[in-house]
């Protein structure tokens, strides 16, 4: 099966769990990766500064539109859903999510009503419940769904909430999981 689209969640402790997955990832992964990672607003690009350093992807924030391109790791803007429409993107100003703008739940229902079983959902360490009825959806959908370990994350209550919801996603050791998807992206 080819994959089209990974989707990947984390709050609380998130920075140095996306470190650490995307450093596994080669500037050849053939999967277009995008990111919500709960932050509060700021006017500067530091998230995006701070994930490039070890990232041999491309990562940039996504803007309204903008075509999903393989080689690419798309970060949610503060202050919107961002949401997958097809081969783009599309940003809301809808309401916050469980008290979260972005919402992983948004983007990951968003992505696996676009692209079904080709979508590979991750939740990483947060201390809320947003993701797991996205990554619920997205096994609805015959989609994958990775989660990390709850007892070795920095704040397990998201990926627990997650693997409640979607019982059968695999659970991995944060280290794990980048491996796991570029094994995945190799199936091409």
């Amino acid at each position: 099966m080819k994959y089209a689209l990974v989707v990947i969640g984390a709050s609380t402790g998130g920075l140095q769990a996306l470190r650490t997955v995307l450093s596994t990832l080669p500037a050849t992964f053939p999967l277009p990766i995008v990111v919500v990672q709960h932050r509060q607003p700021v006017t500067s690009d530091a998230l995006r500064f701070v994930l490039q350093q070890g990232c041999a992807l491309q990562v940039r924030e996504a803007v309204d539109k903008q075509p999903i391109e393989p080689g690419n790791l798309y970060l949610a803007p503060v202050g919107y859903h961002l949401l997958v429409d097809g081969d783009h993107f599309a940003l809301s100003t809808e309401d916050p999510v469980l008290f979260a703008q972005p919402s992983i739940d948004v983007l990951f229902e968003s992505a696996s009503e676009s692209f079904g079983a080709r979508t590979i959902g991750v939740i990483l360490t947060g201390s809320s419940e947003d993701g797991a009825r996205g990554l619920a959806a997205i096994r609805r959908h015959e989609g994958v769904a990775l989660v990390e370990c709850p007892a070795q994350a920095h704040a397990g209550t998201m990926p627990e909430a997650a693997k409640r919801a979607a019982r059968d996603a695999v659970e991995l050791a944060l280290e794990e999981i980048g491996p796991h998807l570029l094994e995945l992206g190799l199936k091409q």
